[in-house]
């Protein structure tokens, strides 16, 4: 059968509104779903051990998201491979909401630091948001020569590669904010890496080394007690956590290494259901309690938009992916 002119632009008006009547129902079907999320639990993976720094805050913001979806979150505790682990648990999940990871400055050191990633870590993950950020801190033994950060940096330079820092592995977070300290300062200092931060600490009590890069909820309790001594901060800004100790930057210009803790999904989740979760991320977060907390281990909220937190992750993979090939930083 031939069609007439007339009778083809029928059939295309035709085909046009089905099109536009088909993706009207999508988009309805999609929007009703996101009015809905969620209708049951959901799985929050953390990849660390419990009890660690990282499951404290992960716990915490579990209980406060779960009060703003009116849904329980089940902590889903998945360490190993530094993260990597975890990571990809979320990565394979399905993209429904229902699966979301909790996690650190990690995900971005791992993108150049781990070879063969069973996943791609801008192509496998929606943002979510992030969540709060703050220091590390360099800490010494109370009786140790050095008091002050300048103090450090003078003897280093005349001593190239006779001062020895401790951290939690090569690698990590930690290693690679003492790597660029080295860098900015233009000294050369000695790295002895541990299987955790634990034993480091042990040993820079015991006199066994110089100093450690450590995170800030880490050690304050030997802060607090006077068994270690806190001589510099990691981030950009002083915290009300350590009172009184100064910035690497204010005498290293263009020094920052702050950790940070954020709220990712498999990729595909839908754009409704990732608006929702960001809203409840946000909500949790400036909860007056919720604040209080990560306060107290020096970290301050930072939440935002999805968008923000896919462009603050790209630019840290990006810093530390020039940090680790200049450094020639290996996990051995």
């Amino acid at each position: 059968m031939t069609l007439s002119s007339a009778g083809r632009r029928d059939m295309l008006r035709m085909l046009g509104v089905a099109a536009a009547s088909g993706a009207l129902a999508s988009t309805t079907a999609r929007a009703a779903a996101s009015q809905d999320f969620p209708t049951r639990a959901l799985r929050l993976v953390v990849p660390f051990t419990p009890g660690g720094g990282t499951d404290v805050v992960g716990r915490s913001l579990a209980a406060a998201m779960a009060e703003a979806l009116g849904q329980s979150i089940v902590v889903d505790n998945r360490p190993g491979g530094g993260t990597v682990i975890g990571s990809n648990i979320v990565a394979k999940a399905k993209p429904d909401g229902y699966t979301l990871l909790l996690t650190t400055t990690a995900l971005a050191i791992n993108d150049t630091l781990v070879k063969d990633l069973p996943y791609d870590t801008d192509r496998d993950f929606s943002d979510i948001g992030l969540i709060c950020v703050g220091p590390n801190v360099l800490v010494t033994h109370p009786k140790s020569r050095f008091k002050t950060l300048d103090a450090v940096i003078r003897y280093a330079k005349d001593n190239p590669g006779k001062l020895t820092y401790g951290s939690s592995g090569n690698g990590s977070a930690v290693h690679l904010a003492a790597e660029l300290f080295k860098m900015k300062a233009g000294i050369d200092l000695t790295h002895i890496p541990y299987k955790g931060a634990a034993q480091a600490y042990t040993d820079l009590v015991g006199g066994r080394l110089d100093f450690v890069f450590a995170t800030a909820g880490g050690v304050a309790k030997y802060v607090e007690e006077g068994t270690l001594q806190a001589v510099a901060l990691t981030s950009r800004e002083r915290t009300p956590a350590y009172p009184g100790i100064p910035t690497i930057s204010e005498l290293v210009p263009g020094y920052s290494a702050e950790v940070w803790y954020a709220i990712l999904a498999p990729a595909g989740t839908p754009p409704d259901i990732v608006a929702v979760l960001n809203r409840a991320l946000n909500k949790a977060a400036n909860d007056p309690g919720y604040k209080s907390r990560v306060s107290a281990d020096g970290m301050r909220v930072a939440v935002g938009t999805p968008q923000e937190m896919r462009a603050f992750r790209q630019a840290e993979q990006a810093r530390w992916r020039q940090v680790i090939h200049d450094g020639k930083i290996t996990t051995t």
